[in-house]
């Protein structure tokens, strides 16, 4: 995979480097935004690893450029500013990830990994609006769901929420934010049909010991292929 790692800090960039090469990566170094935007806007990196804090232009303002033109490569954002306005702010202009400084690498690669593999199922969906994690298989345009290749009776609701956690796949998406993408509820109600609604799809598409949708305790779920 190609990377692209855009920090200035030796020290870190080193580390870096030398980990992301021992997991066979090809790694190509910037230590400023102005060097990226000059130099390779017109190659495809399958990751950017861009660090906050750098001279002149800062991370988030290089992302939200990146974005404008279009470079749509999967960003993950590194500082040491750990605030909830910090990330919230980077993932706003157009971050898909962002992790702590100081970071354990094991820590990295696996979020490494998820951005790829949520990448890769974007690029899929383009080509094709039928979707097939193992034996389920879900139409999108039909609003059809199977399980080896015995379709499933879903209402619209759940239908709506198995679509809402795909389009999150691997990321946590908390109650509140499932009651608003698909009851347009913005606030806690204190009502628990999200969690009934999570059983009814449970109970429906995990069959013959398959497991879709994830607890994430305290917080709220995650659709894992």
């Amino acid at each position: 995979m190609q990377i692209l790692v855009i920090e200035d800090d030796k020290r870190i960039s080193d580390f870096l480097i030398k980990g992301l090469e021992e997991n066979n990566h090809l790694v190509t170094l910037c230590k400023n935004a102005e060097s990226v935007l000059e130099n390779y806007l017109n190659i495809q990196f399958d990751l950017i690893i861009c660090d906050i804090m750098l001279p002149g232009m800062d991370g988030i303002q290089l992302v939200q450029t990146l974005r404008f033109k279009k470079i749509f490569a999967p960003i993950l954002m590194l500082s040491a500013l750990n605030s909830v306005q910090d990330k919230v702010s980077a993932l706003d202009y157009g971050a898909d990830d962002y992790i702590t400084k100081p970071f354990h690498f094991d820590e990295l690669l696996s979020r490494i990994k998820a951005l790829t593999r949520r990448n890769q199922f974007r690029q899929n969906e383009t080509i094709s609006n039928v979707l097939t994690f193992g034996a389920l298989e879900i139409d999108l345009n039909q609003y059809k769901v199977s399980i080896n290749e015995e379709e499933i009776e879903l209402s619209p609701r759940e239908f709506k929420l198995l679509n809402y956690l795909i389009e999150n796949i691997d990321k946590t998406v908390t109650r509140i934010q499932i009651l608003n993408a698909v009851w347009g509820i913005t606030f806690d109600n204190h009502t628990n049909v999200v969690d009934v609604y999570i059983s009814y799809l449970r109970n429906k598409i995990e069959k013959n010991n398959s497991k879709y949708i994830y607890t994430v305790k305290g917080v709220g779920y995650m659709f894992k292929a």
